[in-house]
């Protein structure tokens, strides 16, 4: 094999060129090739090669245009990248595709920044526009950017939703994915009054007289899953068809359902069957706080969900594995839930909304809502059974008990090959940043809120300005050893990658933000622009378990792969959030393209 002898340069980082390298004794044509381009790797050199084949929905050569000759045969499809950017495929490690893609269908407010006004108005449209809905009938509003209503520090409550001519019942949810706020007909449908007491893991929000203001959080919300009509299998099916179709645009080729329900991996089912399964799909089951007391049986559930839907040895064509449990150990740290677990407590206004006075307050948010020694349990049982844990943790007490458990976890089964995931991170106290090195365990980070926005800005009275530098601490996490992958959380945002991956080198929002939110975020230097494009691929890959098929360009590896209009690597970093993915490939089957191929 001939060896590529030039190198890239890209900002500060050198990159080696690979050496062509094939997998051994290839006997047939490939069945398609990218020549004449910038491959990304992604592997341990973080390499560039310019050419690539593809045979059986597998990788069998990766260098330079020379090297192609053996593969080339009259039925071997061409693609002249003519200078183009061709990487791995997307791994999302946290997302909520079914849920996402059930958004696409409902009543949205689609995560913009309203006023009371307009908050109203658009609801009242959704309304307006369901002519055959009774008084009974439920209205679900969803994609609520409660951090960022306007003016800042505004609040809603049962109020602002029974102010709208309706008689229905009518909740909106947080795309935090942790907040309903409820009308006064909702509330009393759910039977919520004063005398009901806060849920393990909940909180009903009450005013000066103790009455529910209609916003609740986590727990507290449950009881509208049993109240809102259900959505029926095929419901589920469109949706994850609706998440599919987006995921493709994107360049995502693999993700992780960070909270999945029986339904949700039933329609994922569904859609392996019908052959219009174009990602690679994961599941984490839940695992509820109240299960904890039984760890064994919480264990078995999700075993008796794995035994139903996981397809074995994964393949080059997209399948299904249930591999993963999830746990949340706390709600979000942003105002006003303000239901992360810290270490240090929330500052509180000790003065008036015009003259405002900010002390040391009293409130750390809720316990962690596994209790130490339940959650040492559950995931020493999960790791005896092969389940990876993915852990939702927001606040830093949250993160510190995520990692407790890791190390109880270690010590119990030091050999197994359990890859613990701590999913947000949002704050981190210093002294536990070396731990995730430590004990091998990935941050799972929604790179796209570390930027001035609402939601973190608006945390700036509560946190004091020393945790505000660390807040989101994508980089500084990398720089003490921590593996940094990507998830989404869609729908708690917008679906849109490569914004999020700007955010995590630029640390910066939107151009055309509110000039509040323009500069960096805190003091986390943020990540290189190789280390973002990793935390979306590889280290991703890795967090799933499917690190040995996917996640990197190499001989041998599955062929899981986009084309870009742009070299993340190379244009100013400002410029990759306008990334547009050209050509999307899943086990060498092209799923999504506009380019043309001879």
């Amino acid at each position: 094999m001939s060896m590529l002898r030039s190198v890239v340069m890209t900002g500060s980082m050198l990159l080696a060129v690979v050496p062509a390298v094939a997998v051994e004794a290839a006997s047939a044509a490939a069945d398609r090739v990218y020549f004449n381009g910038v491959v990304f790797t992604a592997d341990a050199g973080g390499t560039i090669a310019r050419a690539l084949a593809i045979q059986g929905g597998k990788i069998v050569y990766v260098g330079d245009d020379a090297g192609l000759a053996p593969f080339l045969g009259p039925a071997t499809v061409r693609v002249d990248l003519a200078g183009r950017f061709l990487m791995p495929g997307l791994v999302d490690g946290h997302m909520h595709p079914v849920e996402a893609g059930s958004t696409l269908l409902k009543c949205s407010l689609h995560y913009d920044a309203l006023t009371v006004v307009e908050f109203q108005h658009r609801i009242q449209t959704c309304l307006d526009g369901a002519k055959s809905a009774g008084p009974d009938d439920w209205l679900e509003v969803v994609s609520w950017f409660q951090e960022s209503m306007r003016p800042a520090g505004v609040t809603t409550s049962r109020a602002t939703l029974d102010a709208l001519d309706t008689k229905r019942p009518v909740v909106v949810r947080s795309s935090f994915g942790h907040t309903v706020l409820a009308n006064s007909r909702a509330l009393e449908l759910a039977e919520i009054t004063a005398a009901t007491k806060d849920p393990l893991g909940g909180k009903i929000w009450r005013d000066a007289a103790g009455e529910p203001t209609g916003l609740l959080e986590d727990a507290a919300n449950d009881v509208f899953a049993t109240l809102l009509p259900k959505p029926t299998a095929a419901d589920n099916e469109r949706a994850a068809l609706a998440a599919l179709d987006a995921m493709k645009r994107q360049g995502i080729t693999s993700f992780l359902d960070a909270s999945a329900a029986d339904e949700d991996i039933a329609a994922f089912a569904a859609v392996r069957r019908s052959g219009k399964l174009i990602a690679r799909a994961h599941f984490a089951v839940t695992i509820e706080p109240a299960e904890a007391a039984d760890p064994a049986a919480a264990v078995a559930r999700v075993m008796s969900l794995r035994a139903r839907y996981d397809e074995g040895a994964v393949v080059p064509t997209p399948g299904i594995t249930v591999r993963n449990a999830k746990l949340f150990l706390d709600g979000v740290i942003a105002a006003p839930a303000l239901t992360g677990a810290m270490l240090q407590p929330y500052r509180r206004n000790a003065g008036t909304a015009e003259e405002p006075r900010w002390v040391e307050g009293t409130s750390r948010g809720p316990d962690v809502y596994f209790p130490a020694a339940a959650l040492d349990a559950t995931l020493i049982a999960l790791g005896h059974a092969g389940i990876d844990p993915h852990m939702h943790a927001d606040g830093d007490a949250a993160v510190r008990a995520g990692l407790d458990g890791v190390a109880e976890l270690r010590k119990a089964l030091p050999a197994a090959d359990i890859r613990p995931a701590i999913a947000h991170d949002e704050i981190v106290a210093p002294a536990d940043f070396g731990r995730y090195k430590s004990l091998n365990t990935t941050a799972v980070l929604s790179l796209q809120w570390g930027k001035p926005a609402g939601d973190t800005m608006g945390l700036k009275d509560y946190f004091g300005p020393e945790r505000m530098k660390i807040l989101e601490p994508s980089g500084l996490l990398a720089e003490a050893g921590a593996r940094i992958a990507f998830g989404s959380d869609w729908p708690v945002d917008a679906l849109d990658e490569w914004f999020a991956l700007k955010v995590g080198v630029t640390r910066t929002n939107a151009p055309d933000s509110p000039s509040e939110f323009r500069g960096r975020l805190g003091d986390d230097p943020g990540l290189s622009p190789e280390a973002a494009l990793r935390a979306a691929t590889i280290n991703a890959a890795y967090e799933l378990h499917q690190d040995d098929v996917a996640g990197s360009l190499q001989a041998g590896k599955f062929a899981d792969l986009i084309v870009l209009d742009r070299n993340p690597l190379a244009v100013l970093a400002e410029e990759i959030a306008g990334t547009r993915v050209l050509e999307t490939v899943v086990g060498g089957k092209v799923v999504y393209t506009m380019l043309d191929a001879r």
